[in-house]
């Protein structure tokens, strides 16, 4: 089975050697082979001139597929008609017409090529050698020619099967790829987005107590030793954020180590920036039901984000967040009384990462300072299951 595939590599590497092999093996049947076992008399100079001829021209059958098969049909044709009887010239006509069937992409030219070829040669049988059309060596010419014309398109349909599934497969292959590096940025922008949204928060906190101790050093030092251990509360929360976002990354399964911050821990996120000075309200409105939990860590990084903002840009005090169960969604507000300045074509990621947050789970997302004054978030989460 190796030889013969390494065989069949050879002539695919060498098809013009390959062809000449292939004409000289059909002349030397031709020409002595067949008068040696008894299926032809010995051919007279002419039939060895159309041998020649017919035999020669398969050198070229894959370059000129149609010009080989009309010099290999018209010299058995003439053959017959010159009455040469049946002879392994019929050979050279067989191997054209498999050669154009094998190579033409048309199932009518092929069709015409087979049907041609066999009333050509059963006509000029049927001529050459005054017998009945319907003898057994005319029916066995135009089977032949049928045959060879199958032949070729089933090969022609093979090879074309083949390219198909080498395609499909390069296209999955690629496809694949495409995938996986589609994957690969959408994980990274997540984390991305997770390690702005919690480090923001804290350094936010860290920013703001280390002001107010830095004001109150000399006047108030109980007050500083205060804003200083939320500093070191807050350094110390961010660290051990970063540490769980860093675990899911070396985590071969992907699977965070604890539970994503809910709804839940809203109160608890509110109490921190508390501390910082900024006064929270919240309130929820409607009928709370069952929140999914990818819609739940949303939630909690868009207001933990929108209260970041307050704090950093804004300059108020105060701020409001509400949380409205509508069928089927949840709307998260967040707003402000402050300079209204919420960055909305600044160059921060904030507003960027709330939006994508909003946009990943298929709700909407607006932002933009208030009529009266200040800044307002509203982020629309679908929560069906």
């Amino acid at each position: 089975m190796t030889g013969w595939g390494e065989a069949r590599q050879a002539c695919r590497s060498h098809p013009y050697a390959a062809d000449m092999l292939l004409a000289l093996g059909g002349f030397v049947i031709f020409q002595w082979v067949a008068p040696m076992v008894g299926e032809q008399p010995t051919p007279t100079w002419f039939g060895t001139g159309l041998g020649l001829v017919a035999f020669g021209a398969l050198a070229h059958r894959r370059m000129w597929p149609f010009p080989v098969l009309l010099v290999t049909v018209g010299v058995t044709a003439t053959q017959l008609l010159t009455g040469g009887g049946k002879s392994a010239l019929m050979l050279a006509s067989t191997i054209g017409v498999y050669t154009v069937a094998a190579n033409i992409d048309r199932r009518l030219v092929v069709a015409k090529v087979g049907v041609g070829s066999a009333v050509l040669l059963g006509t000029a049988g049927t001529i050459g050698s005054d017998g009945h059309w319907a003898s057994a060596d005319n029916v066995g010419l135009v089977l032949q020619c049928a045959l060879a014309a199958a032949v070729g398109a089933a090969v022609q349909n093979k090879r074309a099967y083949l390219t198909e599934v080498e395609r499909r497969a390069r296209v999955a292959e690629e496809t694949k790829e495409q995938e996986a590096r589609r994957r690969v940025a959408e994980e990274r922008l997540r984390i991305a987005r997770d390690l702005h949204d919690v480090l923001a928060h804290h350094i936010a906190v860290i920013n703001v107590q280390a002001g107010v101790a830095a004001h109150v050093l000399e006047d108030d030092v109980g007050q500083a030793h205060e804003a200083l251990g939320h500093v070191r509360r807050a350094g110390q929360d961010a660290l051990n954020e970063l540490r769980v976002t860093v675990g899911v990354l070396r985590r071969p399964d992907g699977e965070p180590p604890e539970p994503a911050p809910g709804l839940d821990r809203l109160p608890q996120l509110i109490a921190s920036f508390e501390k910082c000075g900024l006064k929270t309200r919240m309130r929820a409105d409607g009928d709370p039901a069952p929140v999914p939990v990818p819609v739940e860590l949303a939630a909690y990084r868009i207001v933990q984000e929108a209260l970041t903002n307050v704090t950093k840009h804004s300059g108020a005090d105060q701020a409001t967040v509400r949380l409205e169960h509508r069928p089927g969604e949840l709307a998260v507000e967040i707003s402000d009384r402050g300079r209204g300045n919420g960055k909305v074509n600044g160059s921060g990621h904030g507003l960027v990462g709330m939006r994508e947050r909003a946009l990943a789970l298929g709700g909407t997302f607006a932002a933009a300072p208030r009529p009266d004054g200040g800044f307002q978030v509203l982020a629309v989460l679908p929560v069906t299951r």
